[in-house]
């Protein structure tokens, strides 16, 4: 059924306007911080994650900064990925920023007018494959373009529904503890489905109910591997349980829809989606 009545123009666009974010590039003081005898000369910063699958309040965005060899950096850092990116973070202290972190494979940098991004630095092996920081100090591959590409193809076969549903998730994820890394999100999303209408809640039943048995998928491009590999037994087991609760609860909502009491509908989706779901 479309995505008609009170509840399903909700869900249509639970945030309002999606909106677009543009990646910034690295302004020059930080190229030149990072860029001393020991680092490699940065690119332009490029977004790795599809516009398409933003969410609001803008704290999800990712972007990818490419070094080359210049200096003979992966010389230096290709059994150290902690030093590099422990040398990048370094590279952002003193800036306008309120705190700089490191989360094993990106540089999370937040901003006093409110948000982050997570700066995932890398280094290129060419034909679009990149070596990022393993969280280990080692290395893994990584094709992001080819990912981008493969789920702007996998939304358009899919009517352009895949996109909005994703946006849904990720208000689920965000307002349950963020259990489901985005790109293993997206990723699941875009395997499971075959077929998708603009019945979004339908749509978010079935992620909920189909996901545990798409939950080991592997990276587009063939470079990553399994995607779950970072669920350890009780995080996996938490995700599990997450997914069979909003099951239920998008089951409840679907079934008070189905008999014109969208009062209730309302309240279990905003239970799943977050308080940022309209109650009225």
């Amino acid at each position: 059924m479309p995505a008609d009545g009170e509840t399903g123009r909700i869900l249509a666009d639970p945030a309002g306007s999606s909106g677009v974010v543009r990646a910034q590039t690295e302004s020059s003081s930080r190229s030149r911080r990072a860029n001393d005898d020991s680092m490699p000369s940065a690119m332009p910063v490029a977004r790795i994650m599809s516009r398409v699958s933003l969410i609001r309040p803008l704290d999800d965005v990712d972007v990818l900064a490419v070094f080359s060899n210049v200096n003979n950096a992966w010389d230096k850092y290709w059994n150290d990925s902690y030093g590099f990116i422990y040398r990048i973070r370094d590279a952002y202290n003193g800036l306008s920023i309120q705190q700089v972190g490191t989360r094993g494979q990106a540089v999370r940098v937040f901003y006093n007018n409110g948000g982050h991004v997570d700066v995932a630095p890398v280094f290129s092996r060419g034909d679009g494959v990149y070596h990022l920081p393993n969280g280990s100090g080692g290395w893994l591959l990584t094709a992001p373009i080819v990912a981008n590409e493969w789920f702007s193809t996998r939304n358009s076969t899919l009517s352009h529904h895949l996109a909005p549903i994703v946006r849904l998730l990720k208000s689920w994820n965000r307002a349950h503890s963020k259990r489901m890394r985005s790109f293993h999100l997206e990723t699941v999303a875009a395997t499971m489905f075959s077929s998708l209408g603009s019945n979004y809640r339908d749509g978010l039943q079935k992620f909920f109910e189909w996901a545990p048995s798409y939950l080991h998928v592997n990276a587009p491009g063939g470079q990553g591997g399994d995607l779950s590999s970072y669920l350890s037994r009780s995080a996996r087991q938490d995700l599990l349980t997450s997914l069979s609760s909003a099951a239920g609860r998008a089951k409840k909502a679907n079934e008070a829809e189905a008999r014109g009491d969208h009062a209730e509908a309302r309240k279990q989706w905003r239970i799943i989606l977050g308080d940022s779901f309209p109650t009225g």
